[in-house]
């Protein structure tokens, strides 16, 4: 077998990260039968893309507008920093009664964590979500509707962003693709991005809730700015200095 270009081995880099969630050098090297700075070389061209994120001896994939993970794959990645997270940002509650929660894995866990004490209104464009909470006393849930995107379970277009509309919603929990400091909070579907959008403005708070990962990393759809956050809620792998520049921007940063 002829040796492979950079490039073919930076595709092939590529799909394993995306494949499994995570590469490491080691390995690679030896599938690739290179050597480790070879790969170590490959792991810096590709995050200089925007396509990785580098970690130590290794690097894991960013959700870029070609590529976005399916809900039954988030279901299995990062679940117990997931789950830290839906707590802590459930805590913000306060005394609001109606609330947003997005699209995705995390979501779907802060409102499996709500407070089942009290009357709650749900509004959400998740069909997983909302068959959580259907059974939930206390719990109104309004599914928004709209086309159902696969992969994900949630509505989009006009219908959803209209339905949005009328709403005066106390509180959003909205999750992203990528969070950053220059670039927001941001998505790989325009789609999805105008109902989180959508939802921010009829909301009067909003809580990003999201692992590690999603730090630094930038999507094609921007929704929203760091500082329309009340709050940024992730784990203790986020730097305190990282944590310190985006609390910079306004909102207050919880690392759990």
């Amino acid at each position: 077998m002829s040796a492979m270009t950079a490039e073919e081995r930076q595709r092939e880099i590529i799909k394993a990260a995306r494949r499994t969630g995570a590469v490491d050098v080691t390995t690679l090297a030896a599938e690739l039968g290179v050597a480790k700075e070879t790969v170590r070389r490959d792991l810096r061209a590709l995050e200089d893309h925007g396509l990785i994120r580098r970690t130590h001896g290794g690097a894991y994939p960013v959700e870029s507008a070609g590529f976005e993970t399916t809900l039954a794959f988030r279901a299995t990645s990062h679940v117990p920093e997931k789950r830290r997270i839906a707590l802590a940002a459930a805590e913000l509650l306060g005394d609001a009664e109606t609330v947003f929660v997005d699209e995705g894995f995390t979501p779907q866990l802060i409102a499996e964590a709500l407070p089942r004490d009290r009357p709650l209104t749900v509004v959400t464009a998740s069909l997983a979500t909302a068959g959580v909470l259907a059974e939930v006393g206390n719990t109104t849930v309004l599914l928004l509707g709209g086309r159902v995107r696969p992969g994900t379970l949630a509505t989009v277009d006009h219908w959803t962003t209209k339905m949005l509309a009328g709403f005066v919603i106390d509180l959003a929990f909205i999750g992203a693709n990528g969070i950053s400091r220059d670039h927001g909070l941001t998505t790989p579907d325009p789609a999805v991005s105008e109902v989180k959008a959508q939802a921010i403005r009829a909301s009067r708070r909003t809580v990003f809730a999201g692992v590690h990962t999603k730090f630094g990393a930038v999507s094609f759809c921007r929704f929203a700015d760091v500082s329309q956050l009340e709050a940024i809620v992730t784990s203790s792998q986020l730097p305190s200095s990282e944590a310190h520049r985006y609390a910079m921007q306004g909102p207050q940063v919880i690392r759990v």
